[in-house]
């Protein structure tokens, strides 16, 4: 979850959705009289006969009175109270909020709790990764927050002339090695972009000797080099799917945990419907994994509503609650154990 801006005490955050878990998160925050805004598609007739039809990209401001979750969006229905001139106020429509979607959401009055889990979501921890925006004469160094790229350093090399002698190059793309070789021991470094315009970081990729660290670049491009060029790299189709990666990984250790507690037998593994369910009302629930498919099957069989029971008694008991992708091999072997499945903090008695 990424908390945009903030203002309880007017009613309004802006959110965007960050990760599959967020969905059910919101899903347990979003009510009926609440108002959001995100901008979707919607048909509109057009002419004095209202006889042509046409989809468009518009923003729209409802009131909630439906909310209905799946495992890659949240459906939510109500009232449009505010949107473009030509749609009535007082009709219905359902906005759609899935992974990368931004949002606004208003309540009358935010309960503390609410407020806390989304900035508890909000500070969770990226995969620490940084950041270089770069040419022949400058890099700006950022590590990636919830909140985006955070400003380290702005490095520029000793240039006057607009053609630079080869030495001199070659002196700035060891500066810049220096740094982030200090970034890497300092953060403990999993992903390393580097972003800049034409083929300059296949430059300086030839001057790193590291074979450890060559294996954590991402090369993007770039189309300037300036502060924006990091928001601009993160953004990046390449970027995007190492961070995928690292989520999939996290997701697979988490499963690769709680199966190290069903081969030891110690008691700190409950799997299936019905022993989650007990582990969850006694409230020894740590960790609670659930793969996507498994959702998608109960609220088809007409028992979600059990799950989500279940759901909200971790959550209520300080839970961590992961939606596990079943495309995977964590996935694959988490479906194979029901579905549904948690590690516990303590052996029932």
């Amino acid at each position: 979850m990424q908390l945009l801006t903030s203002a309880p005490k007017q009613g309004a955050l802006r959110l965007q959705i960050t990760a599959p878990d967020d969905l059910w998160l919101l899903s347990q925050i979003i009510s009926p009289g609440d108002a959001l805004k995100a901008r979707t598609e919607r048909k509109i007739k057009l002419g004095e006969e209202k006889t042509t039809i046409v989809r468009r990209t518009i923003t729209l401001e409802i009131q909630v009175e439906k909310v209905s979750f799946s495992p890659h969006a949240l459906r939510i229905s109500g009232k449009i109270l505010e949107g473009a001139e030509d749609i009535p106020t007082g009709s219905y429509h359902t906005l759609s909020l899935e992974e990368g979607t931004e949002f606004s959401l208003t309540k009358k009055n935010w309960p503390t709790y609410q407020l806390k889990r989304l900035k508890d979501a909000a500070t969770e921890k990226l995969p620490p990764t940084l950041i270089v925006a770069f040419d022949r004469e400058e890099a700006y160094f950022a590590v990636l927050k919830r909140t985006g790229p955070e400003l380290l350093t702005h490095l520029r090399g000793n240039v006057t002339r607009k053609r630079i002698p080869t030495k001199e190059r070659e002196s700035f793309w060891q500066q810049a090695i220096k740094a982030i070789k200090e970034y890497d021991t300092r953060l403990k470094l999993t992903h390393i972009i580097l972003a800049s315009p034409s083929f300059w970081k296949e430059e300086l990729l030839k001057e790193l000797k590291d074979k450890e660290l060559r294996q954590k670049m991402i090369l993007v491009s770039c189309a300037s080099v300036d502060e924006s060029a990091l928001t601009e790299a993160v953004s990046s189709p390449d970027t995007q799917r190492a961070l995928q990666a690292s989520r999939t990984a996290a997701e697979i250790a988490a499963v690769d945990a709680l199966l190290t507690e069903i081969r030891k037998n110690s008691g700190l593994a409950a799997y299936g419907t019905a022993a989650v369910q007990q582990a969850a009302n006694a409230g020894s629930v740590k960790q609670l994994l659930i793969t996507d498919t498994f959702i998608v099957s109960s609220q088809e069989k007409g028992t979600y509503a059990d799950i989500d029971s279940v759901l909200g008694l971790v959550d209520k008991n300080s839970g961590a609650i992961i939606v596990v992708c079943a495309d995977h091999a964590g996935g694959k072997k988490l479906n194979g154990l029901g579905g549904i499945a948690a590690i516990l903090r303590y052996v029932p008695v």
